[in-house]
């Protein structure tokens, strides 16, 4: 994406992580690690690796300029922070392999990303929990295949995405675990040229997990995971995304997006108030999942390595990362500000006169000795014909005299009674802890 791109749909943060200069860093951050620890097992001199690390440096702009003349991004890395280090310069990236240094700085890198989606889901999810329990009794329509069901309440709503949200904090922290690893092992996984203890040395001091066994690289699939975990945050956030969308419609209307002061809706009709949040969040959860193909197909290389993953990595672990932050973070906002209509949600409600008791009606009579196909079937003409002539189904159901000879008027009220769908939402709300 381009820069202009970036800047609009980013927070700072996530973009500087996976910026140039932020790689090259961690390759910096690993290199002096490989040099420490050759230095705790005496093979580089502790004073060489003191001066190495007061004259290591770097700046973008040499070492892609060297790479113009290379083409090969770690030696020229190497070269650009090795320029003014006079004869210590030597051991630098002793006795090891560019991924050597890549994988690992990538570990470092994608361990700290997780860790800002972190905090990302945290915000989310306290932003959800408090709307939920703000919305704990507030009566709406459930709706299935778009159709009025039954009443829920707005904070139960609010639970299932909860719900949803600490899913994927297990994931991403299950998942951090195998992405926040590197690797120290040479050119083919061998340590034909760098002691096993390196790897165990350097990866114990960058806080980076050791794999059993790698070749040239880590294995893709890790990455793949991670990629996977995020388009199912970013497809969840869709989902919710298109909840207030609908909410919103002007047929509905139960719920609005934040419209602050100022803001506009459309360029020719004044009394527009779009959903354009939701709507940008759900366009931008398809390019991250968009994203899950090619690192599956990432995970197939040639042997002990080949260079196909390389470049698809650098552009869809960035772009990823980048979006996802960019979507929690909005959704958070979103939730936060969202403009909740319980009016409008009792209104809704009441829409189609009163059909959603028929349920509660058809179970009466089964109890009261009807058999279900019967008690379903009048049950059914009695709210069709309430939807259609736009009369009470209750005023219906009382005018068929097999209606009134089972249920007396003080069992119909009963059974007229929305109190009786929520009442088990304080329990389900205990569940977490709410």
């Amino acid at each position: 994406m381009g820069c202009a791109v970036w800047e609009r749909y980013s927070y700072p943060e996530m973009r500087e992580l996976w910026s140039l200069e932020s790689k090259f860093k961690a390759w910096m951050e690993v290199e002096l690690a490989i040099c420490d620890a050759w230095a705790e097992l005496g093979v580089i001199p502790k004073e060489a690796v003191q001066k190495i690390r007061e004259r290591a440096s770097f700046t973008v702009e040499r070492v892609l300029e060297l790479e113009r003349e290379f083409e090969h991004d770690l030696l020229a890395f190497v070269r650009a922070m090795t320029e003014n280090m006079g004869e210590e310069g030597r051991y630098v990236h002793m006795g090891v392999t560019s991924y050597d240094v890549e994988d690992t700085a990538l570990g470092l890198i994608l361990k700290r990303s997780c860790e800002i989606l972190e905090r990302d889901l945290d915000e989310a999810m306290d932003a959800v929990r408090q709307r939920a329990v703000e919305h704990k009794h507030t009566l709406m329509m459930g709706r299935t295949h778009g159709v009025h069901a039954e009443p829920i309440t707005f904070g139960l709503k609010l639970l299932v995405w909860l719900s949803e949200l600490e899913r994927h904090k297990e994931r991403l922290l299950a998942v951090k675990e195998r992405v926040a690893a590197g690797k120290i092992s040479g050119a083919v996984g061998t340590y034909a040229t760098v002691d096993p203890r390196v790897e165990e040395i350097v990866l114990r001091n960058l806080g980076l997990n050791r794999p059993k066994v790698s070749t040239q690289i880590l294995q893709r699939d890790r990455h793949a995971e991670y990629l996977c975990v995020l388009a199912l945050i970013a497809a969840s956030i869709e989902q919710f995304a298109t909840e207030i969308r609908n909410l919103q419609r002007t047929e509905i209307a139960e719920v609005e997006e934040p419209f602050r002061a100022g803001q506009r809706g459309s360029s020719a009709m004044p009394h527009k108030r779009n959903p354009i949040r939701s709507e940008r969040l759900c366009g931008l959860a398809r390019l991250v999942r968009s994203m899950v193909i090619p690192a599956l197909e990432n995970i197939p290389t040639w042997h002990e390595r080949d260079l196909t993953n390389s470049s698809v990595e650098r552009v869809i672990l960035p772009d990823a990362s980048i979006l996802t932050d960019y979507i929690l973070r909005q959704f958070a906002a979103i939730v936060r500000g969202l403009v909740v209509k319980p009016e409008n949600m009792r209104a809704n409600l009441e829409k189609t006169q009163g059909v959603v008791f028929s349920q509660r009606v058809m179970l009466a009579l089964v109890k009261k000795g009807w058999s279900r196909e019967d008690a379903y079937k009048l049950v059914q003409q009695c709210a069709f014909e309430a939807i259609q002539q736009g009369r009470p189904f209750r005023s219906i159901l009382e005018s068929r005299p097999e209606i009134r000879e089972t249920l007396s008027p003080s069992e119909l009220d009963e059974l007229f009674d929305y109190g009786y769908f929520i009442r088990h939402v304080d329990e389900i709300f205990r569940r977490f802890g709410l």
